[in-house]
Parts: structure tokens; sequence; C-alpha cells
């Protein structure tokens, strides 16, 4: 799949996680020939939603690089002896925005336990994310850009925002596509 294609997919799960707020399922039941067709409507995808999946558990972390403020290559291997939550988000991605300053509360109550690593899938790459990230703005999150998309593209993102906690040798525990209550999972020691 082309860098092209990815980011229409991204734009259309953005899409249709902004428009699952539209009340969700009415409660009647689709003919059979509408399931296919149903399964792409923003109902549908929303109904996934801040569910913890972990159908790719065990899996290794993409080998992907990401960059850090000062340029330098990063990759989630780097974290290695540490959970690592990575968050794919954008600039333009309403939901993503307003998780941040909860993701921020979470890497900090979460410190020496598990780093969060909030990774830009702008287009716009730095750009972009030092307008949002001004100083000050945060307290414990420092922002990565994955320009051109890699890192969506290589764990089949088919929205922002998505995280993925990935355990001390660089396993996937769970993902979650959307804005789950992040406070409640730390309190519940889900992450």
């Amino acid at each position: 799949m082309g860098m092209r294609t990815t980011r229409l997919l991204l734009a259309i799960g953005a899409a249709a996680t902004l428009a699952g707020c539209d009340g969700g399922d009415t409660g009647k039941t689709a003919a059979p020939q509408a399931t296919a067709k149903a399964a792409t409507t923003p109902s549908a995808a929303a109904a996934k939603l801040n569910i913890i999946d972990r159908s790719h558990a065990g899996t290794p972390a993409p080998d992907v690089v990401f960059e850090w403020h000062s340029g330098e290559p990063v990759h989630v291997s780097d974290f290695a002896g540490q959970k690592v939550l990575v968050n794919l988000w954008a600039t333009w991605c309403a939901p993503c925005i307003a998780e941040m300053p909860v993701l921020d509360q979470l890497a900090a109550s979460r410190r020496g336990k598990m780093v969060v690593l909030p990774i830009s899938q702008d287009m716009e790459g730095w750009i972009a994310v030092n307008k949002f990230f001004r100083p000050g703005k945060f307290n414990t999150l420092e922002p990565y850009v994955d320009q051109p998309g890699s890192f969506a593209e290589a764990i089949k993102a088919k929205g922002l925002p998505v995280s993925i906690l990935y355990d001390e040798q660089g396993k996937e525990i769970w993902r979650v596509a959307g804005t789950p209550k992040w406070l409640e999972l730390g309190m519940k020691g889900v992450i």
C-alpha cells in the first residue's frame, strides 16, 4: 500500500471517528447484502472505538523510524526495558487534540514505569507539531514525528487517534482506536 493510500485511509478513519457521535446503532438489523457496506459506515466504525483490542498481543513493535525533536531517528526498541504507549495522532484530528492533556497527565503519573510517545502523522511534520506543542503547554509529553506515516501504515491504522501499548520487550499488549478514559485505565492497572 502506498503512502497516498495510507493517508487517504487515515483521513477517512478520522472522519469516521469524528462522525462516531451520531447515536450509534438504531436497533435495526441490516439485510445480509447490506452487511459489507454497513461495516464501512461511520456508525459501524464508531462501534469499535475505545475498546481494548488484544488480537495483536505478542506482535513485536514495527521496526519503523520516527523522529525526535532534535532530528534524531528513534525506534520503539530504543525504549526497551519499560512499557511504551505509542499514540498516533495529528494536529488536524479533533479527538487527538482533545486527549493530549490527559495523555500528559498519564505520562506524568506513570513516569519511570511507562513512556508515552505521541507520534504525529501530520504531513507538515514539525511545522504543524511545533505550532501545537508550544513551550510550556505540556509538562511531560515530548512529541515525535512520523513523516511519511510509516508507523500508521505498519500497524494498518484505520484512523486516528490509535494507541498501542508495548511491554518492556517491545511486544504489543493491546491497542485501542479512539480516546479511552486514560486515567481510569491507569488506575485499574490496565496500563
